[in-house]
């Protein structure tokens, strides 16, 4: 039996109220910023019981955003919770379908060739590790509790190939920033 509670130096993990585990917050890739990247989760996920399909990615061109990972909410069944006007939640819902639909071309067509919804199995089968062009915008928001939060999402999918993986755009003072409110992304 081993001690779950150990720590790699011999000591025991202490009880503590507190403990900060230091690091600090990643800027976003700046906005426009194209990259290779490939899928590497993907599932059905739920919030307020309104299910959309999650994504996780994984920058592998450039070099200074290698391994960098990147999330994206796809409320394809139009049911997004944080957008209160019913026609603009079924306009998401149809450009998330859009996106999907251009995914899983870059991916090898197989879940739109299918024509049904696809499960767990069937996102993680066919989208995880084929690399595409990922064209990135920033996202900035106010928490409910104040705090500023920003961070990637994606704008554009193109097949690998079809356009250069470049360095980041320089930031420009006057460069506009996207603002959204909870989940507003428009997928």
């Amino acid at each position: 039996m081993s001690d779950f509670w150990g720590l790699s130096d011999g000591d025991t993990v202490k009880a503590v109220t507190e403990f900060d585990s230091g690091g600090g917050s990643i800027e976003p890739i700046p906005d426009g910023t194209q990259v290779l990247a490939m899928i590497d989760e993907a599932k059905w996920d739920e919030r307020e019981m309104a299910e959309y399909i999650s994504l996780r990615w994984t920058v592998l061109q450039p070099d200074q955003y290698k391994n960098r990972k990147f999330f994206q909410k796809l409320w394809v069944m139009g049911n997004n919770p944080s957008q209160k006007d019913m026609d603009k939640q079924k306009k998401q819902g149809d450009k998330a379908k859009q996106m999907l639909a251009a995914i899983d071309t870059n991916a090898g067509g197989k879940l739109l060739a299918s024509g049904g919804k696809p499960t767990d199995h069937d996102l993680q089968a066919n989208l995880i590790g084929k690399p595409m062009i990922v064209r990135l915008g920033v996202w900035e928001m106010t928490s409910s509790t104040g705090e500023l939060m920003n961070g990637n999402w994606v704008q554009q999918v193109a097949a690998k190939g079809s356009a250069d993986v470049a360095s980041a755009p320089q930031k420009t003072a006057d460069a506009p920033k996207n603002e959204l409110a909870g989940d507003d992304i428009p997928f």
